[in-house]
């Protein structure tokens, strides 16, 4: 067994707000406000293991930045589901890789378990924790209290708010999007503003039940790569096969480019090309000749879900190599210029600038897998700086048994692209979790500050920074 699958043999336990040990280094002067991560933190109740890693109840973790030092909170999202299940000590609700417990029809008629377990979104007031498959949860900004589910004004029912929105602070926009999932398959858009709530909407059908995780803004466009799987809607609806195990991968049908105008969230364009898959964008930009330029994390096949899949295992044994791609798109048409894979290392979990977000940029923060490692038994943990401007990537590489999760770049305010970056690592080698802080532009040089959690953290997926000055004053 590998250092990181003892992060996961047991659940995670919760622990109030407290004061972080300092290990190494400071606090950096400029940073002040809060970082919060999602992830999965129970994958197993009454001895049963969940059948996916995406099944995992969320948890959410909150490190204050303060004069005084920094504190961190770590709570479970209090969802319906969660709150049954616990009551039950077993597992009551299909979900993305598993179906209710017992004979197949007990899953006729039952919700998919709301998970809240993919992502966070900062707002004014509250802390959304995010999840593609229905309603966000509303959590209290401090506490990370769970105060019920949030229709941001406009959701119906059976709509989806998906875990990547992308904000535009510039404008003060936050698009997003949801799949329905009815006689029809819908692609809902959604504009909202500042405080989260959706001020537009628009549909547009699709014409079949595929996986769509992420997508980009680019300039005045909002771009959606359709990958060529389909699933079996009556399959999943009566229970015979989960959601992850009725996505069949049929690269015959090619990737589905479609493209949105960001402003009426109309179709511009769509074209048909060749096949792969994506869980995660970086970023996208229109470049001077007018053109898209998009940088995401290529996968040939879709053999990802299946060593997630066996995530919670703690013995994955499936070889999936996600590279940082890059792709260029004439927006009136949807037609492909030019792709290019910008790096070989196994890859995930990009991120920019979130002043840069839609605009052009120049660094792209992710994490990799080690470079010696065999990747097949190995999750992604070093973080890592991709320059668009020299072609270098820059790796921290972390003590042996070490994995951090996803980079979140924090700015200095000097210049978009200088600051820091956080990241929270699980040491296997005494079973403990940590937060990093490290200068964004000298990634190979040990970490600035290192910050004790009073309990370990299990690799968790998606994360955001925000400033002090953002919050509402209570």
């Amino acid at each position: 067994m590998k250092a990181w699958a003892k992060s996961l043999e047991k659940p995670a336990v919760e622990f109030s707000e407290t004061q972080l040990t300092l290990l190494s280094g400071k606090i950096p002067d400029g940073l002040r406000g809060s970082l919060y991560r999602n992830g999965p933190g129970r994958l197993e109740r009454g001895k049963q293991k969940v059948g996916h890693w995406f099944d995992g109840d969320g948890a959410v973790l909150a490190v204050h930045f303060h004069d005084n030092g920094a504190s961190a909170t770590y709570r479970y999202v209090q969802t319906a589901g969660y709150q049954q299940e616990s009551a039950a000590n077993q597992y009551l609700f299909p979900n993305y890789g598993m179906n209710a417990p017992s004979f197949f029809w007990n899953n006729w008629g039952k919700e998919v378990k709301n998970a809240a377990n993919t992502s966070v979104l900062a707002l004014p007031d509250k802390l959304l924790a995010l999840w593609e498959g229905g309603f966000p949860h509303k959590l209290d900004l401090q506490s990370l209290e769970t105060l019920g589910l949030d229709n941001l004004s406009r959701l119906q029912a059976k709509e989806t708010f998906s875990a990547h929105p992308k904000l535009d602070l510039s404008r003060g926009e936050i698009f997003n999007f949801g799949v329905t999932i009815g006689a029809k398959v819908s692609l809902n858009l959604y504009k909202s503003d500042s405080t989260g709530q959706i001020i537009q909407k628009n549909t547009f059908e699709l014409d079949r039940l595929s996986l769509l995780h992420d997508f980009v803004l680019a300039g005045q466009y909002l771009v959606f790569f359709v990958p060529p799987i389909k699933a079996d809607k009556l399959l999943i609806l009566l229970g015979f096969k989960t959601f992850s195990d009725a996505m069949q991968w049929q690269p015959k049908l090619g990737t589905r480019i479609l493209i949105f105008e960001r402003d009426s969230l109309e179709l511009v364009s769509e074209s048909v090309t060749d096949s792969w898959f994506q869980w995660h964008f970086a970023n996208g930009c229109v470049n001077e000749q007018g053109n898209l330029e998009i940088v995401f994390v290529r996968y040939d096949d879709f053999k990802t879900n299946q060593f997630l899949k066996e995530v919670p295992t703690g013995e994955t044994e499936t070889l999936a190599i996600g590279k940082l791609a890059s792709i260029t798109i004439n927006p009136l048409s949807a037609k492909v210029i030019n792709q290019e894979i910008l790096s070989d290392l196994s890859c995930d979990f990009p991120v920019v600038s979130p002043q840069l977000v839609g605009q052009k940029w120049q660094n792209t923060f992710l994490a990799v897998h080690r470079p010696d490692s065999d990747i097949r038994r190995e999750i992604i943990g070093l973080p890592a700086c991709y320059n668009h401007s020299t072609g270098k990537l820059t790796i921290s590489y972390l003590e042996n048994n070490c994995y951090g999760s996803e980079p979140i770049f924090v700015c200095d305010g000097l210049s978009p692209e200088t600051g820091w970056l956080i990241v929270v690592v699980y040491d296997g080698n005494n079973h403990s979790s940590q937060v990093r802080i490290y200068d964004s532009q000298q990634l190979e040089k040990e970490p600035l500050c290192c910050l004790q959690l009073p309990s370990v953290i299990p690799p968790s997926f998606h994360g955001t920074w925000q400033e002090k000055s953002e919050k509402v004053s209570t």
